[in-house]
């Protein structure tokens, strides 16, 4: 008796464990929306680590830029070995007069230079590092919405197929079902046996269908993963149940979205500062023409005194401070064709900033265009999904009558499940095109 009674216990304990497994496997596996997931890419993927280091550095060399404004300060001494201290009184070919010396020497002191004039080019390599860093602070911020269009392509992918798996999974239950109630017709001679063998066909191409989808699922998992910078296999869920939000697409116009490119795209920012940094650079070949004034400082302790006469055993001390001018006259002759070149590569930047604003203009164009047709590819695909389930609806009810083929009832459940996708593709399709939309004119 107290063995029937240890039963059921065992099995209430064996649920409850199941129980507490899944509900634990489901709240590990977090369910994020694509908001979710952008910031998590933000923090994580790793081609936006590699422009943040980028931009690390740019901000490193302007410090580097900086410190170059700071005085050159050396100190320094030496050690050495005297030989015989020999003056040639008559010449070199007469006996010579040797000064005694110690054998040994050593000297101890410091130099000092501070820039006071260059041309500017130390306080202009300053600006062109920053304006550098805040080159590379665009790209940053284009490679940003560059990864943020990508997730989103993944996520819709992933968000599509999610749905196609709902789609096949019902279609496969309804399609068992029609096979159960054919077979039976069949069997009371109401229908031939190639319905039947039609009807198995169909449900076999939708099992496969269905397979396919499955692995397509687990790619575009892999891809949002590698996206977030989380390992290819880890768990992933979305909210593909939740409706796409389409009411903020019929807002703005081309020009509206044309004044903001103008004001916010990173790749227009960055064919402008490439135009300041090339006017920038002529200002810095120029500056080579200039001369160059420094103040310098220089004291030594030696020994010994062997440098001016009369000449010593001792240690002796002696420094100079002044105002140092160099002017390159190479330069004038020199530098001719490197200020042609630098002129050169400013109008090319000039150019290229220009090509960049009617390539501008053209993307916006085309991805509003192309937004406005996703919108009517949408409406259209509203539409047509009505048709097709009032029309597999007629069908199915003749064919019961043995009022219509088989045939005609597959091809109409076949275009009505084509329909459930084509919208759900319409869907993601306006929200990807109102992304890239977003994404080309800055603000994303």
């Amino acid at each position: 008796m107290k063995q029937y009674k240890i039963v059921p216990i065992l099995s209430l304990l064996l649920t409850l464990f199941v129980q507490s497994l899944y509900a634990q496997n489901i709240a590990n596996e977090l369910v994020l929306s694509l908001e979710e997931i952008w910031k998590v890419a933000e923090t994580n993927n790793r081609q936006l680590k590699l422009s943040d280091l980028h931009l690390q550095q740019s901000n490193l060399e302007i410090l580097e830029a900086k410190d170059r404004l700071l005085p050159e300060l050396f100190v320094g001494g030496d050690a050495k070995l005297n030989s015989k201290f020999l003056i040639y009184d008559n010449g070199l070919f007469s006996s010579p007069q040797e000064v005694p010396v110690k054998g040994y020497g050593y000297s101890v002191g410091y130099s000092l230079n501070v820039n006071l004039y260059n041309g500017g080019k130390d306080k202009r390599n300053i600006a062109m590092k920053k304006e550098e860093a805040i080159l590379t602070q665009y790209e940053v911020d284009l490679q940003k919405h560059s990864v943020k269009y990508n997730v989103a392509a993944a996520y819709f992918d992933l968000y599509k197929f999610l749905h196609f798996q709902d789609f096949l999974a019902a279609e496969i239950e309804a399609e068992k079902k029609q096979l159960t109630l054919v077979a039976s017709l069949h069997k009371n001679g109401t229908v031939l046996k190639s319905d039947v063998l039609r009807t198995s066909v169909k449900l076999a191409q939708l099992e496969l269908s269905l397979s396919d989808i499955a692995k397509k699922i687990e790619i575009a998992k892999q891809r949002l993963n590698i996206l977030m910078g989380k390992e290819n296999d880890a768990e992933l869920a979305i909210k593909y149940q939740d409706t796409i939000e389409l009411k903020v697409m019929t807002q703005g116009g081309y020009e509206d979205y044309l004044d903001i490119a103008f004001n916010k795209s990173p790749e227009y920012k960055i064919a402008y500062s490439a135009v300041k940094l090339s006017e920038m650079n002529i200002k810095q070949v120029k500056a080579t023409l200039l001369p160059k004034i420094s103040l310098y400082s220089t004291y030594n302790y030696t020994y010994p005194q062997i440098s001016f006469y009369p000449y010593s055993n001792d240690l002796w001390g002696f420094g100079q401070t002044g105002i140092k001018v160099q002017f390159p006259i190479d330069n004038l002759y020199k530098s001719k064709h490197s200020i042609a070149h630098a002129q050169v590569i400013s109008n090319e930047a000039r150019e290229k900033a220009n090509i960049k604003k009617q390539e501008i203009y053209l993307e916006v164009k085309e991805a509003y265009l192309q937004q406005k047709q996703a919108l009517e590819s949408m409406e259209t695909a509203e539409q047509n999904i009505i048709k097709t389930a009032e029309t597999a609806r007629v069908i199915r009810s003749s064919y019961l009558n043995q009022e219509s083929l088989l045939t005609d009832l597959l091809e109409a459940e076949n275009a009505l499940l084509e329909a459930k996708f084509n919208l759900t593709t319409a869907q993601t399709n306006v929200k990807l095109k109102h992304i890239r939309l977003l994404a080309i004119i800055g603000i994303l």
